[in-house]
């Protein structure tokens, strides 16, 4: 990941443990698509149990992987969006 913003200078590395609400995102959203991919795939497909298994519990394992970067900008975006002073070519430490 970039140290900052190349367009408006913001910096994307902060404190330790900045990040754990990116994990609780990330967590969220996997577990909100899983969910709902599962009663549909059983309503429209109606795929057996192991094979619902299968594909969920290898899409748990690799789409949180895909969607992290994605969960640390959205936090830097909530972030942002309620604590705008902290802006544009902030100084963390």
């Amino acid at each position: 990941m970039y140290v900052d913003c190349v367009n408006c200078g913001l910096v994307f590395e902060r404190e330790q443990g900045y990040f754990v609400g990116a994990i609780y995102i990330n967590y969220a959203v996997t577990v909100i698509v899983v969910f709902a991919g599962y009663f549909a795939l059983d309503r429209w497909l109606n795929l057996a149990l192991a094979w619902q298994l299968i594909v969920w519990g290898l899409f748990a394992v690799i789409f949180p992987m895909l969607f992290f970067r994605h969960a640390r900008s959205l936090w830097l975006s909530f972030d942002y969006l309620f604590n705008p002073d902290d802006g544009p070519g902030n100084t963390q430490g």
